[in-house]
């Protein structure tokens, strides 16, 4: 019987695998263009943001906007390439605004458009940057001219402009690209009007005296004329008009009944009112008119109104917090240049509401001088606080901060009781109204013509923002305003400015504007550390107070012993028991002056320490951790692999 041996295939030619290897390179590459084609196809606006911060991620408000576009926008970007070239910072934060703005033309649906324009030097397109209004900066000695800014345009010729954009402004980019194209989506815009004794609107008298620092407007009002038809309501007004839907009443002082009257019927008839009330407005002291002496009544009220509706905001105390004071310099005769100021303090996150949307997105509000916004007992309204101090807080009389306040005399004697205070606060409700009545006109005044009649009560429920501190507006307070060649650049170090147009967004039904401002970061100070730093430089401060009082004593009793009683001569002939009384003085100061020394070199020592400390933590704590888990993984496996082998 026979058999037959069937050989086993060999490897394939060498031209077989070649063309093999090629036809599958030409599929992978065809694979490759077809699902490029499918998802441009499909998914034209997918991206996908690996930025640690969400740089390139809008927020549902820009989405809601930008949806929300009716009549198409186009947006002109005006970039001087030489900008980049010349200036590397600003070549990032171009890419960066490039695309930011490719971003809005994706979710917008070509409701939006976008052109990049490149102004050379004498060219029609710098003639026209020029001629819109943009901003040209000269990079050297040769006078030309680079530019960086945005100009929208919508259908009805309306123009908005970013005449350049500025770095330090990166994290309000999309605040200010999505309130140029809101902007422009709603060329008619809602009333808002101001009540107010400080100069919010900046004093002409001031800037004729060429005093500019004093004259200008405040910045908050000028970046709510951005949003708003801004008109002043006088202080004596008896009724306020029905087209204003915001009423803004800052620190209006000494308002007669027929005034208090006006702005009560205005909530009666459903206005939405933001009321600020201060007990001591540091604004009003440091912007005295020009040639008058600096005030003296800087306190304001509204309590005949507010106790009426449920609330109480005295203006008698004010609120001292330990946690966010602010630096000031101390008193020149003070050993220590700086010193915290507890009246002056700002408000973290923590302290900022999260369930209301003015707040939610704050990093920071500062405060200054202000007092405690509370409910009444038995009040039946909806109390939801907006900005609330720490629980290290301590309530002072007014008095202790309008004239010649003492920082370090603060500080010295602060005794926290543990209780947050309210400083600001939403209120929803229905109300009643503080008045059974019209009252009589101002002497010498006539009613209006077509006086409305009076409400006793709303018809639904109020709506309406009480703070006791209209400082919140001033400028030194949250903003830095710098010169940029001619031109005036806001940058905020706090939200004061942000907080104000958010309320008035949230009350005039704008709300898709207000989760845009502050989404960059911020800074995020290590807590533990100034809570240690503030707490030691408070036990010194009460150290250095009793020490001071007895080196004074000590001091006025040698030159008694000198001088002799009432500053008379005394005799020539010392006896020796003044003589043992005199050094017995002498060493008591140079002793209480050496204690004096020591307590500010612990203090120094303490706080030192806490910082090498945290070097250490640092710098060779989380270094060694890591090591000691790599060398334990590594015995791990290497018993492991000695067991495997067993």
């Amino acid at each position: 019987m026979s058999s037959t041996t069937t050989p086993a295939p060999g490897p394939a030619p060498r031209g077989k695998r070649g063309l093999s290897a090629l036809v599958a390179l030409l599929l992978a590459a065809i694979l490759a263009v077809g699902v490029n084609m499918l998802a441009d196809r499909l998914l034209p606006s997918a991206r996908l943001d690996l930025t640690q911060n969400r740089l390139y991620t809008l927020s549902d408000g820009t989405a809601q906007v930008l949806r929300g576009l009716n009549d198409p926008i186009t947006l002109r970007l005006f970039y001087s390439r030489r900008l980049g070239a010349e200036i590397p910072a600003y070549g990032a934060y171009a890419d960066r605004v490039r695309a930011m703005l490719d971003e809005y033309v994706a979710v917008a649906g070509g409701r939006l458009r976008l052109e990049v324009l490149d102004p050379e030097p004498f060219s029609e397109t710098e003639d026209r940057a020029q001629a819109l209004g943009l901003q040209g900066v000269p990079v050297d000695q040769s006078g030309e001219q680079v530019w960086f800014g945005l100009v929208g345009t919508n259908l009805l010729d309306d123009e908005r402009t970013i005449p350049f954009f500025q770095p330090d402004r990166e994290r309000f980019l999309e605040y200010d690209l999505t309130r140029l194209v809101w902007e422009l989506s709603n060329p008619t815009r809602p009333v808002l009007g101001v009540m107010s004794s400080l100069p919010l609107n900046g004093d002409p008298r001031a800037l004729m005296m060429r005093q500019p620092g004093v004259g200008q407007p405040y910045v908050v009002m000028n970046q709510l004329r951005q949003f708003y038809t801004v008109r002043d309501v006088p202080l004596d007004a008896q009724v306020i008009e029905p087209d204003v839907q915001v009423l803004l009443v800052a620190h209006a002082q000494n308002l007669s009944d027929a005034t208090q009257y006006a702005i009560d019927q205005f909530v009666m008839r459903g206005g939405r009112l933001i009321v600020m009330v201060d007990p001591h407005s540091e604004s009003q002291a440091s912007r005295p008119s020009p040639g008058q002496p600096p005030a003296r009544d800087t306190a304001s009220n509204l309590d005949r109104l507010l106790n009426a509706w449920g609330i109480e905001a005295p203006s008698n105390q004010v609120v001292l917090d330990q946690r966010g004071a602010w630096r000031v310099r101390a008193d020149p005769r003070d050993r220590i240049q700086a010193v915290d100021y507890l009246a002056w303090f700002n408000v973290p996150q923590a302290g900022l509401s999260n369930s209301e949307i003015a707040t939610a997105q704050l990093s920071q509000v500062t405060v200054a001088s202000a007092g405690e916004v509370r409910r009444r007992e038995g009040a039946s309204i909806e109390f939801v606080p907006l900005i609330t101090s720490s629980e290290r807080t301590q309530m002072v009389d007014a008095a202790r901060v309008r004239q010649e306040p003492s920082p370090a005399r603060l500080l010295a004697e602060f005794a926290p009781d543990g209780r947050a205070r309210v400083i600001a606060a939403r209120v929803r409700g229905p109300l009643n109204s503080a008045f059974e009545g019209p009252p009589p006109p101002p002497e010498g005044a006539e009613r209006p013509e077509d006086f409305p009649a009076h409400r006793a009560r709303t018809e639904g429920p109020a709506n309406l923002v009480v703070a006791n501190d209209a400082d919140i507006l001033e400028d030194r307070f949250w903003v830095r305003v710098q010169d940029f060649f001619g031109q005036q650049v806001s940058t905020p170090f706090s939200d004061n400015g942000a907080l104000v147009i958010n309320l008035a967004d949230s009350m005039a039904g704008g709300e898709a504007l207000v989760g845009l401002r502050s989404r960059g970061e911020s800074l995020r100070p290590f807590e533990m550390v100034e809570d240690i730093r503030r707490g030691a430089e408070a036990q010194f401060r009460q150290t250095e107070r009793g020490l001071q009082e007895r080196l004074e004593a000590t001091e006025r009793r040698l030159r008694e012993l000198r001088q002799g009683p009432q500053g008379q001569q005394a005799s020539a002939v010392i006896t020796p028991e003044q003589r043992a009384e005199i050094d017995r003085a002498r060493e008591e100061i140079r002793r209480t002056r050496g204690e004096l020394r020591q307590v500010q070199l612990e203090l120094r020592r303490d706080i030192e320490g806490l910082e090498n400390r945290l070097r250490l933590l640092n710098i060779v704590l989380v270094p060694a951790l890591l090591t000691v888990f790599a060398i334990g993984l590594g015995i791990v496996r290497a018993r492991r692999r000695a067991g495997a082998r067993a």
